[in-house]
C-alpha cells in the first residue's frame, strides 16, 4: 500500500476442474486481447475475464442482503435511499441496487414527502445555474444520502435544467479480472425435447419446443488474476475530512476482502478461487469494526443513519 493507492494483485484458479467462462459483450463475444511481454517484441494471448464495471457491482452485492431486502448488518447506521411503490408501500429497489445508484430513474422519478427527488437532490447537491460545481458540497449532499455512491461512483446524467453541470462522481474502487496465455475450450449440448418429435405451427424452437443443439465457448488460461485499486487521493479530494475517507476506505477494503472470502461466482461456469490472499489485506472481521467505528465517529455527517424511503409511481405514457 502507498499512501495514494492501494493496490492488490490476487492470483484465482476456478473451483472446479481448469475451465471458465468469460464475460460476454453484445456483438464482440468474449473480450480477448493481445499484450506485449518481455523486450523481445514477444505477445501473448490475454482475456478480459470479468470488467471492472461488473466487478463493481459484485463488490457491492456483498453488502447488500438479499433475504431481507436490506444491506448487510456491518452498514447498518448508514444512509440509502430506499424506492416503494405509490399503491401499496411494497420494496421495490435501492440505491445499493441500481446501477445508477442515486442517479437511477426510479430514485429521481421517486418522491419524498410530496416532493420531486430530482428537487431534492438539486437541492442538497447545491446546484445551481450559472454556478461552477462545488464538489465538496456534493460529496457531502451524497455522503448524506448514500456513501456507498463515493466508493462506487454515480453520473447524474439528467438534462442541464434539472441538475446544473450534471455532476459527475467516478468510482474509487477499480476491479476487474484478466486471464493470461488463453486457449478456448470448444463444446455443446442439446435440449432435448423427449415428448414432440415433431414441431408444427405454434410447437417451433422459439416457442420452446423441439430439441435444439447449442454450442459454447469457455476457456483455460495459465494464469487467471484479480486486480483492485483503490484510489485513497480520490476519497481526501471529497474534502469530508480523515474520519470519512478511512471509513470509505474501510467499507471498499471489506467488500474486496468479503467477496474474496465467499469466492467469486461470477457467473454459473465462471467460479473462481483465490489461491493466495495478500498479507496486507486485513481479515473481514477486523474491516468490520473499522467500518463500525468509522459509522460512529461519522454519524453527525450520515444523515438518516438509515434508509430514506422514497415513493415512486409508474409514469403515464407520454409523459417526459
Amino acid at each position: 500500500m502507498n499512501k495514494n493507492r492501494i493496490r492488490f494483485v490476487i492470483p484465482l484458479e476456478p473451483a472446479t476442474g481448469h475451465v471458465f467462462q468469460p464475460t460476454g459483450f453484445p456483438d464482440v463475444g468474449a473480450a480477448t486481447f493481445t499484450r506485449p511481454i518481455g523486450q523481445d517484441g514477444g505477445t501473448v494471448e490475454c482475456l478480459l475475464v470479468e470488467s471492472a464495471q461488473s466487478m463493481a457491482n459484485h463488490l457491492e452485492s456483498v453488502g447488500w442482503d438479499e433475504p431481507s431486502q436490506a444491506p448487510a448488518p456491518v452498514l447498518d447506521g448508514l444512509p440509502w435511499v430506499r424506492v416503494v411503490a405509490a399503491d401499496d408501500g411494497r420494496f421495490l429497489t435501492s440505491s445499493r441496487l441500481e446501477s445508477h445508484r442515486l442517479a437511477s430513474a426510479f430514485v429521481k422519478d421517486s418522491t419524498l414527502d410530496g416532493q420531486s427527488m430530482k428537487e431534492v437532490i438539486r437541492a442538497r447537491l447545491k446546484l445551481r445555474e450559472d454556478t461552477p460545481l462545488d464538489h465538496r458540497a456534493i460529496a457531502a449532499g451524497v455522503f448524506a444520502f448514500d456513501p456507498l455512491c463515493l466508493v462506487h461512483g454515480v453520473f447524474f446524467a439528467e438534462k442541464a435544467e434539472v441538475w446544473p453541470g450534471q455532476p459527475k462522481v467516478a468510482r474509487a474502487v477499480t476491479a476487474l479480472v484478466e486471464a493470461t496465455d488463453i486457449h478456448p475450450v470448444n463444446s455443446g449440448g442439446v435440449k432435448r425435447d423427449v415428448v414432440l418429435h415433431s414441431a408444427g405451427e405454434g410447437t417451433k424452437a422459439d416457442t420452446g419446443y423441439g430439441s435444439i443443439p447449442f454450442h459454447r465457448q469457455e476457456f483455460t488460461a495459465r494464469s487467471i488474476a484479480l486486480h483492485v485499486s483503490i484510489d485513497r487521493l480520490q476519497l481526501r479530494s471529497y474534502g469530508l475530512g480523515d474520519g470519512a475517507a478511512a471509513l470509505l476506505e474501510a467499507i471498499a477494503l471489506w467488500e474486496v476482502r468479503t467477496l474474496l472470502d465467499q469466492g467469486l461466482r461470477l457467473r454459473t461456469a465462471c467460479d473462481l478461487d483465490p489461491i493466495d490472499v495478500p498479507d496486507d489485506l486485513p481479515s473481514a472481521d477486523d474491516l468490520e469494526a473499522k467500518v463500525r467505528a468509522g459509522v460512529s465517529a461519522c454519524a453527525d455527517m450520515l444523515g438518516t443513519g438509515g434508509p430514506l424511503d422514497v415513493v415512486w409511481t409508474r409514469p403515464k405514457k407520454g409523459s417526459a
